[in-house]
């Protein structure tokens, strides 16, 4: 099959990549001049473990190749994926969805032969229709479908979801844009692993409804640890009990800072206003959003508690920045508001994170970079884990306090443990969910 991919962001990159080691002519379509430049000279925009080395071995094979020339990678495909960015818009907490709508209409007028669109990107339900009326209203003699195909990546493991999904969902009206779909998949398929074809609106829906479901499992679990830290108990025994009850599940129950990426956050807005548009407000998801944000200022008081109840004056070392390990995608981190608040108090802030400074050093101003956790560290009045990266967990806890002005840890992601950080010489060790 013949695919092309407009959008080379985190999803569109990802899957592009992907299809064409299944076998597809996949061509990658991005507007920046820039970035499809790097794309070609061998270069990956965008921190993902093996996906360079997947990438390069597509295009070796001459599957895989990267274009500004839209129309060019439009003619002759048999299927058009849409994997362009839709972010919160300012004011109502709506998808923004400007870009999709403008790749609809330059894809319409491109159009040559029979083609599925398919929108890949995170929209709003109804949003498959509007892409159908917005390539007709561009090309009335369009011969296509319209699909819907949510993408269900974790950043850092991405790779491997799309290669080994838990399912696979496709929308579509007629039996001929399902059969296109299926031979785009059929690699999957013959691998059993489960596609799901069903109506668009259901499709749209189906990746709100995952990720608010998500959200909400690492909310109630971030309530359940507040409580644990006032009653008494351990969050992570309390996660571990109830995690072994086949009906609930293991995953999604780590308690810690809050949720984040480029996911979560905007998908619960998103799904918040198109409850309150249809009259039918979605009231679980509104809290857990007004809940995740009242646990970030849970954490600086934490952070501010070890400090003495003040941040002036005093040197932290932040490990760790990004909003999850084995990315470097900084958007709606925990970070952006705990590290802000600090240096707004008057410390001294050191970070390190390995994938983090490039985006950091602009969204994070007034922070001072460093390679090394025990060079961040040394003098240091406390030490945050914000991030669980694995250059974290193995640290040496002795050299570590050893070196620092005050030996105080604020364990954000219970990556360590207070027996741990007491035996290494930590004066004072603070976890998230562990009762006194």
């Amino acid at each position: 099959m013949r695919i092309a991919m407009i959008g080379t962001g985190y999803v569109g990159l990802v899957s592009g990549v992907c299809f064409s080691d299944f076998g597809h002519d996949v061509i990658c379509v991005d507007k920046a001049a820039e970035k499809i430049e790097m794309l070609q000279a061998g270069k990956v925009p965008i921190y993902e473990p093996g996906l360079d080395v997947l990438m390069a071995k597509n295009v070796a094979a001459g599957r895989l190749t990267f274009t500004t020339d839209l129309a060019a990678a439009v003619d002759g495909a048999d299927a058009v994926f849409i994997a362009v960015g839709t972010p919160t818009r300012r004011g109502d907490g709506h998808a923004d969805l400007t870009y999709v709508m403008a790749a609809a209409g330059e894809i319409a007028e491109a159009l040559t032969g029979y083609t599925v669109v398919v929108t890949k990107s995170t929209v709003p339900v109804g949003t498959n229709r509007k892409v159908h009326e917005a390539v007709l209203a561009a090309n009335p003699n369009a011969e296509f479908d319209v699909a819907s195909n949510p993408e269900f990546l974790r950043e850092g493991a991405a790779i491997d979801d799309f290669m080994r999904p838990d399912r696979v969902v496709v929308g579509v009206e007629s039996e001929r844009a399902g059969q296109v779909m299926g031979e785009i998949y059929r690699p999957l398929y013959l691998r059993d692993f489960p596609i799901i074809t069903t109506d668009l609106e259901s499709a749209e829906l189906i990746k709100y409804a995952a990720n608010a479901f998500l959200a909400t499992k690492i909310t109630f679990i971030n309530e359940i640890a507040g409580l644990c830290e006032r009653a008494g108990g351990d969050v992570k025994e309390v996660a571990r009990g109830i995690g072994l009850d086949g009906r609930i599940g293991n995953k999604f129950l780590r308690a810690g800072p809050g949720y984040g990426g480029s996911c979560f956050p905007k998908d619960t807005a998103a799904l918040a206003r198109i409850g309150q548009d249809h009259a039918y407000p979605m009231q679980i998801t509104e809290t857990v959003i007004r809940v995740n944000d009242g646990v970030k200022g849970r954490m600086i008081e934490k952070i501010r508690d070890v400090c003495d109840d003040k941040f002036n004056g005093k040197t932290i070392a932040v490990l760790g920045v990004t909003f999850k390990p084995d990315t470097d995608d900084m958007r709606d981190a925990p970070s952006l508001t705990i590290v802000p608040a600090l240096i707004g108090s008057g410390a001294r802030v050191r970070v390190v994170d390995p994938q983090g400074r490039a985006e950091g050093e602009t969204l994070l101003p007034g922070v001072e970079w460093m390679d090394d956790p025990y060079e961040a560290t040394k003098g240091a009045d406390a030490v945050v884990i914000l991030t669980e990266w694995n250059e974290f967990r193995a640290l040496n806890l002795t050299e570590m306090a050893d070196a620092m002005n005050t030996a105080r840890m604020v364990d954000l992601r219970n990556v360590y443990s207070p027996a741990m950080a007491e035996s290494a010489g930590f004066e004072t060790y603070v976890g998230v969910g562990i009762g006194n």
